[in-house]
């Protein structure tokens, strides 16, 4: 049965005017057009739905199943309307973010901070997981973005750097290790991440260049547990050096420099170009623009 949209709008609206003239005057159309679009509704449908009487319409038995359920129909496309205009007006919508505790704190919070003041109808759901996790989330289509510390390794996806990060090993200020010491000594007194994060990838490989083979005194969940065991002499933190910083300038714990080279890497947004939200967007091109 193909009937318009249009005919039950009409159609809802005499019913609820009760009269063919207001209702023609509420929709702006004239009167023999709303009397033509109710007489092929009823002939599309099989069956009278108004009675005419002298002051107007009122629905027949017919009639009033019908509009019980085109009434609640056309609620729904009204409120979808309305949810639609105010996504696009950015009063309303979702962002689905996948970032770890490092890129989170270290990139995306001021960014966050300044769209949430600008935008504070948009909700922001944040799923706090290392980077391998958020790349898999992204993916499966989930997420809108990641923020992802390098290294990593994706395809089909944009991918910006935002900002330069540097892992440094630190050791408590009672520690009597030297500041200039060989890694060979220390290697195995190292407190490090979980082998599950990008952090803990990249100093692996950076080891295994350098023919360093170390075995983690400490495997930890997340960076700040590293200071804070190194603070308590428990070992030797690798970390990234944003996390140190604090407890570096409150003498809690020292940068030390063993003889070897790591690299600097990147926290990176990765888009998904595919599945994303115009609120997602929004903030996504208010990030690159203080990049540029």
């Amino acid at each position: 049965m193909n009937i318009s949209y249009d005919w039950y709008k009409i159609f809802c609206c005499a019913a609820e005017c009760g009269n063919i003239t207001a209702a023609a005057e509420k929709l702006f159309i004239s009167q023999p057009a709303v009397s033509q679009t109710i007489r092929q509704l009823e002939e599309a449908l099989g069956c009278a739905l108004f009675l005419r009487t002298p002051k107007g319409v009122r629905l027949t038995v017919e009639g009033q199943i019908l509009q019980k359920y085109v009434s609640e129909g056309a609620a729904l496309f009204s409120e979808g309307e309305r949810r639609l205009t105010a996504m696009l007006r950015l009063d309303a919508g979702e962002i689905k973010i996948g970032a770890s505790d490092m890129t989170l704190e270290f990139c995306l919070l001021p960014y966050l901070e300044k769209f949430h003041s600008k935008y504070p109808n948009i909700k922001i759901a944040i799923t706090n997981n290392p980077t391998p996790r958020s790349l898999e989330l992204l993916k499966q289509g989930k997420l809108d973005f990641a923020a992802v510390s390098e290294p990593f390794e994706i395809t089909g996806f944009e991918v910006i750097k935002i900002r330069e990060i540097k892992d440094i090993f630190i050791s408590g200020v009672k520690s009597d290790i030297p500041d200039n010491v060989d890694i060979d000594s220390i290697k195995n007194e190292l407190i490090m991440l979980e082998k599950n994060t990008s952090t803990r990838a990249f100093i692996d490989n950076e080891f295994k260049k350098q023919g360093i083979y170390a075995i983690p005194q400490f495997e930890l969940a997340t960076s700040p547990q590293i200071v804070r065991f190194t603070a308590r002499n428990m070992g030797i933190g690798c970390v990234v050096s944003d996390f140190a910083e604090q407890a570096i300038k409150a003498g809690e714990v020292r940068e030390i420099n063993p003889n070897i080279s790591l690299p600097c890497r990147n926290i990176c947004i990765i888009r998904n170009n595919d599945m994303r939200s115009l609120a997602a967007d929004e903030l996504f091109e208010s990030i690159l623009s203080e990049q540029s």
